[in-house]
């Protein structure tokens, strides 16, 4: 395996965590998949439907979102949004994410 493979499959594992950090920040404010990816894209984090729209699933089986089906301009649309359960466990995820990239910051200077 060469350096750059090397990087780009760990760069894949480093990413999937922010991910999920990712997702459920923007979704204390509603949103369906396509306006979630558009918003996490224009703050810098792309991400794919392949990616994007099994995660919101498990999130969801989860119990850390909640959904409703709706119809917007003639179209019908899945809404998401974070749960009661969801909330309380962003805010511990973020509070873990702090603390490690301190740690992380420390470490790396």
């Amino acid at each position: 395996m060469t350096e750059i493979e090397h990087y780009q499959k760990l760069k894949l594992e480093l990413r999937r965590g922010v991910l999920i950090l990712a997702v459920l920040s923007e979704l204390r404010e509603e949103h369906y998949g396509y306006s979630l990816r558009k918003n996490l894209a224009t703050q810098g984090l792309e991400i794919d439907e392949g990616t994007l729209y099994p995660l919101i699933r498990r999130l969801e089986k989860q119990k850390l979102l909640s959904s409703e089906w709706r119809e917007e301009n003639n179209r019908k649309k899945r809404f998401y949004q974070l749960s009661n359960i969801g909330l309380e466990v962003l805010s511990k995820l973020t509070a873990e994410w702090r603390q490690t990239q301190s740690t992380l910051n420390e470490i790396l200077s």
